[in-house]
């Protein structure tokens, strides 16, 4: 995956890189909700049974990342020259930090 490239260059706003453990909440508490409702509810009402809405168990506001952005390459290119002439003491140093970070912000 050395040369995976991001093909889309939208990423969530946020510092999480994944809302995997959002996810699984979600989910666990989902299906806590309906083993709950279908055990204690009564043959006659397993009929009409709807399943739980994902409103009454999640929030995707107050999950880790609010959305997604995209970012153009000027703009990638702006965060590496900054990056690189906070870090790098030497013209050589800035030159080689820069072009990696513009890999690491291609890369997946």
């Amino acid at each position: 995956m050395s040369r995976s490239r991001r093909h889309n260059p939208i990423w969530g706003i946020c510092v999480s890189s994944s809302e995997r453990w959002c996810k699984k909440t979600w989910h666990r508490r989902f299906r806590k909700n309906e083993r709950h409702t279908l055990g204690t509810a009564s043959p006659e009402a397993l009929e009409a049974h709807l399943p739980v809405a994902e409103r009454e168990v999640s929030n995707v506001w107050a999950m880790q990342k609010d959305g997604h952005r995209y970012h153009s390459l000027s703009d990638r290119a702006e965060w590496a020259e900054w990056s690189a002439a906070r870090q790098g003491k030497t013209p050589h140093e800035r030159t080689a930090l820069k072009k990696r970070w513009m890999h690491k912000l291609m890369g997946k």
